[in-house]
């Protein structure tokens, strides 16, 4: 089984920035893409960025497109989504998800990921 805990959730001012975090362990496995996703109370879930681990392509939602910057640390198993000028639209439980490279299909699809962390609140005051 593989194990993904999310960090660095909190509550900050409308324009400002947070990073979080999500650490990957267990079984190895072929990862082959991770990414980021929330979920706002009531709305459906929403992509928000994904990487290729090993090549390191990047893609973003269009909501989070020039203000959000995904990254990983192969080292330390770490996947990263700095997030800048925040808005309250940002609000929600973010995500992190993985998937293996036997996946086919788009990142942006939540069911075509394997593991699921636990969440993290952002929340993001007026």
């Amino acid at each position: 089984q593989v194990q993904l805990v999310e960090s660095g959730g909190g509550l900050v001012q409308a324009g400002g920035s947070l990073r979080l975090s999500c650490v990957a362990s267990g079984r190895t496995y072929s990862r082959g893409t991770m990414g980021w996703f929330r979920q706002a109370p009531g709305k459906e879930r929403e992509f928000v960025a994904a990487i290729i681990w090993s090549g390191g392509s990047t893609y973003y939602g269009d909501s989070v497109k020039g203000r959000f910057t995904i990254s990983r640390d192969i080292a330390k198993n770490t996947l990263y989504l700095q997030m800048n000028s925040l808005n309250v639209d940002d609000t929600a439980v973010y995500y992190c998800a993985a998937r293996s490279l036997l996946r086919l299909g788009s990142v942006v699809v939540g069911e075509s990921y394997d593991y699921w962390g636990q969440g993290t609140q952002v929340t993001v005051s007026s």
